[in-house]
């Protein structure tokens, strides 16, 4: 039998886990919204924001985005401002399907869907492992 007492650390270490992951807003793909642009100048308002990370993913990604483009408010939330791609990522709408925090919860993690953006992004890889490594 299971002591209430050895279970009660775990749980808390889980729950503790996912709320500061909550306030550090993890996309599904491993990628830290508050680093992205789109989700910056969504926050802070500020059009000058828009105009230079449309410029620059315009350029990174062969793609023709404005700063209109440019509004996000997460990845993971249920609000309806997201920038453009997110409404037919694979990756943000395979976790909404399975309900999961984000791809390390997820009973497929490391898919093909990943791997492609491991290699543009290592270091959401290396934060979804360390998500895993915590669970």
């Amino acid at each position: 039998m299971v002591s209430d007492y050895s279970v009660r650390p775990a749980l808390m270490m889980s729950t503790l886990h996912i709320e500061q992951q909550m306030n550090e807003m993890i996309a599904y793909c491993g990628l830290d919204c508050h680093e992205c642009g789109a989700y910056l100048a969504t926050k802070s308002d500020d059009d000058e924001k828009r105009k230079e990370v449309a410029e620059l993913w315009s350029k990174e990604f062969g793609a023709d985005i404005t700063s209109q483009d440019i509004n996000c408010d997460g990845c993971t939330t249920v609000s309806d401002i997201h920038f453009s791609h997110c409404f037919v990522c694979e990756i943000r709408l395979c976790g909404i399907k399975k309900a999961v925090i984000n791809c390390a919860y997820c009973n497929d993690y490391g898919c093909n869907k990943l791997k492609e953006l491991f290699e543009m992004a290592p270091e959401a890889k290396t934060r979804l492992n360390e998500i895993r490594g915590g669970m």
